[in-house]
Formats: C-alpha cells, structure tokens, sequence
C-alpha cells in the first residue's frame, strides 16, 4: 500500500474493518487537522493567563501551577488509558472522538469560573487527563494506515502536536480585543469539531496491531540495554526544556517588549510563532534524517538549542529582528528533534518490551517536565526570565551527549 492508494477493506488484527473510501493521504490530513483542533486545548490556559492574573489578582506564578495541572493529568492519562488498553478495548476513533468531548468540556467549563484559581487548576487537570486519548491514539491510527512512509506521517503529527499548542495564542492575538473566556469557548469548539470530524472520516487501518499488554516490570529490562538507556536520556533531556520553554516564550517576550512600544496582539502572535515553527523545521529534520540518521539530526537540534539557553541572557540587547529570528531558531530547534527522539527510542527499545517501555518513558520524560517547570516558575521570583532560562540548559546539551553514543542493537547507526 502506497500513500495515495486506497485502503484494503481487510479485517485488522484488533477486529476493526477499516472503509475504503479515502486514500491514506487524504486520511493523514484529516488526522493532523483533528490533532490540532484536539491538543489547542494544551496551553489554551496559558494563552489567556495575562488576562486570568489582571481580572482574578493571581500572581505570576499561577502560570506555572496552571502548566504543571495539565501536565500532571497528562502523564496519570496515559498510564490509565496503556494499563487499561482502551484504544485497543474500544474503537479507536471512538476514544479518540469521547477524549476530545470530555476535554472540550472541562475546557468549556473553564468559563463559567470567577475567582476560583482551585477549580481552575482541577479543570486543566481533567483536560491534561483526556488529552493522553487524543494525542497518543492520533498516533496509533495514523500508524495504522502507513507502512511506508511512517517517519513522515509521525513527523507531520508531531508537528500537529506544535500548532496545536500554539494555536491558542494565535486565538489570543486575534482576538485581542474580547474577553479572555471567548479564546477559550473557541478552543473547545475547535476541539469538538476535530473530534467529530476524524470519528466521521478516519476507521483503523489495516496496518493496526494490537498493543501488548503494559507491563511497568519490563521497562528496568529495557533500560538494562545500553542503546536504548543513552536514547532514552537524550529524550530526558529534551524534556527537561522544551514545555518549560513553551510556558515562558511569552513571559521572555514579554520582558523584551516591555523595552519597546510593542505588546498585546504582537506578544501573542510572536509566542504563537515560536512555538509552531517547530513544525515544519520537524519535517525537514525528518527528511535529513532519511539520509544522514535520526541521531545525527537529533544530536544537532539538541545542541543547538542548548547554545539558544545559554543565549537567552543576550535577549534584551538584541535588536528586534534579531530577536525574532532567534526565537524562530530556539523555538525550531527545541521541537524539531522530537519526532527523531521517539524514532530512536522506538529502534533500541527491546522488541519484547516496546509499548510497555515506550510508553515508561514518555511518562518519564513527562514527569521531568514537572520539575523544570517548578524550576523556572520559582526562578523568576529572583532573576529575569532571561537568565532563569538559563537553568533549561543542561537538558539539551546532556542529551545531545547521550544520543551521540546510541547505537541500534545491531550496532549499526541510527
């Protein structure tokens, strides 16, 4: 099967029969559209957190405890819908379509709040929560309609996963003029219709396996294989900086246009830049790593991102061009290396426990999240945001380190 071919009405291994109506293609844009419409909930807090401090009297650091709520409901997510196989128990775009209702409305919910910072953080607890069905089974079901061509549709729904995260800020800017909770009834609308819209045209294709059972005792063997324990740092590493990064975007460019005659809208959409370009600098990493390996693409993004950290300090002496096109290369560079990452953690996992420990260390890679946040959300009570950036930086240079040594099993490069 091609990319354009029709797909085979042949029974898959989960009991699904997949139509044949649409070419795999065409399937693959519907997936990335939905994705976007399902994970702009993400950061649709953080979108509209200057408007939340102003109108509730919150202070700053609420914007980290509202990030760390969703990343929290995130990671409990994916372990409750592996340990219980839910896209394997229940059709997938059923749960895909159910996760996009529920989150929409614990998004939608949001609205109806006044003064009530602790049922706000619940909420984009839940959200977090049903986000581990859209985002991880947006990935099942595009990798169910390819063979070939996989790295592509996996870098294109990464890069889904960018726009996604961004396009809440896009909503902001657009909609400067209105009040905040309008940006988030927008954001739960879009996801409503994303859900709608893959449930209505994307069945399992027939390349769909059934996952193994999670199994958390398999992941201490996986990570006893050198290759796969090196790839899984460099994804540590990764971690380490890049949703912190995506959190504080708009606090650095707040700060540097707190020089100039600049602000609202240009703030909002500067952040939504330097968040999505991540996407169409992933795809072009992915086409480099076809001939050059995903570990030499990834070694190169991490590094150059962990020089944008230790940077961070030069930004407010930066002219504004030069401020933007450094952005755009520390937002590119902090993202573009995701789709590489999983690829080589998907090569050196063992192939006995490769859902169980793919599925570890994402959770993992989550969980460190949590603390850089903490980290930076505690570090601008005392220095710039410049320079708490600062802190991001071992991440990606650790990381680079360590991708730099992984090996496939066969010791062949990768």
């Amino acid at each position: 099967m091609t990319e354009t071919s029709k797909a085979p009405a042949a029974q898959t291994t989960t009991g699904q029969a997949p139509a044949a109506s649409l070419p795999a293609a065409v399937l693959l844009a519907v997936i990335v559209v939905a994705q976007v419409a399902g994970t702009a909930q993400w950061f649709a807090g953080n979108a509209v957190m200057g408007d939340l401090i102003a109108a509730w009297g919150l202070p700053d650091a609420f914007l980290a405890h509202v990030t760390l709520a969703v990343q929290l409901g995130f990671i409990l997510g994916t372990l409750v819908f592996a340990a219980l196989s839910l896209s394997d128990r229940l059709p997938s775009r059923l749960v895909f379509l159910l996760s996009c209702l529920l989150a929409g409305s614990a998004t939608l919910a949001l609205t109806v709040l006044d003064h009530q910072p602790g049922l706000f953080l619940a909420l984009r607890f839940a959200t977090g929560f049903f986000i581990a069905g859209i985002y991880p089974v947006g990935m099942k079901l595009a990798a169910s309609w390819f063979d070939k061509g996989l790295s592509v549709a996996m870098s294109l729904l990464v890069g889904a996963l960018m726009v996604g995260t961004a396009l809440p800020h896009l909503l902001r800017g657009a909609l400067a003029d209105t009040d905040w909770q309008q940006v988030i009834v927008l954001v739960a609308l879009v996801s409503f219709a994303g859900g709608a819209l893959l449930f209505a045209l994307v069945p399992l294709g027939p390349f769909a396996k059934r996952g193994a059972r999670f199994d958390p005792k398999a992941v201490v063997a996986a990570f006893r294989e050198p290759a796969f324990r090196r790839a899984s740092l460099g994804y540590f590493g990764h971690m380490w900086e890049l949703y912190a990064l995506w959190a504080y975007f708009p606090v650095l460019i707040t700060a540097v246009f707190a020089q100039r005659a600049l602000g609202g809208e240009t703030i909002a959409l500067w952040s939504f830049l330097a968040i999505a370009v991540g996407a169409p600098v992933g795809v072009l990493g992915g086409w480099i790593a076809q001939k050059r390996g995903s570990a030499r693409v990834a070694q190169l993004f991490l590094a150059a991102s962990g020089v944008c950290c230790l940077a961070a300090p030069l930004t407010p002496f930066m002219p504004l061009g030069l401020f933007f096109v450094f952005l755009l290369i520390w937002g590119g560079a902090c993202a573009a290396d995701s789709p590489q990452l999983s690829t080589i953690n998907a090569k050196t996992a063992p192939p006995a426990y490769l859902g169980s420990a793919l599925t570890m260390v994402n959770s993992l890679g989550f969980s460190i999240t949590l603390i850089s946040i903490t980290m930076i959300g505690w570090l601008v009570s005392f220095v710039p945001i410049e320079w708490a950036l600062v802190a991001l930086a071992p991440g990606p240079l650790l990381g680079a380190w360590a991708v730099s040594g992984a090996r496939a099993p066969s010791g062949a490069a990768i």
